[in-house]
């Protein structure tokens, strides 16, 4: 199990109001979040487990970023999957899932959940839990929990 610190920074060169997160080791050293991908090798899925507004959305934005990706990262919430298209760390594409509404596996079934997770290409999935059923058992389970400070803790498994 590892454990990172998230903390939003305000960064010189972007927009009034724009920030950027900064990932620490426990260490306190910055790291990147791709550092993550790299360090969970060979696994393509990842769970993002946390409450509502604990910034999973945000995360998987600056990991999408860092993997060269031009495209608007969002929360799928309605769509149910985004894909990305990435340079980082090989060409292709990342899947992005947001489960909220997702009644249960059915719907999961209906829609080719199981192509997406077991396609080799990175996975991100928030709200997994109804897709349990069917996640790869090397699933990489990240859980981001608030903090008082405002920070955030991810917590990888």
């Amino acid at each position: 199990m590892s454990t990172y610190t998230i903390k939003k920074a305000k960064v010189e060169g972007l927009k009034a109001n724009e920030e950027r997160l900064l990932l620490l080791n426990e260490h306190g050293e910055e790291v990147s979040a791709l550092e993550i991908l790299k360090a969970c090798e060979p696994h393509r899925v990842f769970a993002f487990d946390g409450q509502m507004g604990a910034g999973k959305t945000t995360f998987i934005r600056q990991l999408c970023e860092e993997m060269g990706t031009e495209d608007v990262v969002n929360s799928p919430t309605f769509a149910i999957v985004n894909v990305y298209d990435v340079e980082r760390p090989y060409r292709g594409e990342v899947y992005h899932f947001d489960c909220y509404r997702l009644k249960d596996i059915g719907e999961a079934m209906d829609f080719g959940a199981e192509d997406y997770l077991y396609s080799g290409n990175y996975c991100f999935v928030e709200w997994p839990d109804i897709l349990s059923p069917i996640l790869p058992d090397d699933t990489i389970w990240i859980h981001i929990t608030p903090l008082p400070n405002g920070d955030r803790k991810l917590t990888i498994e």
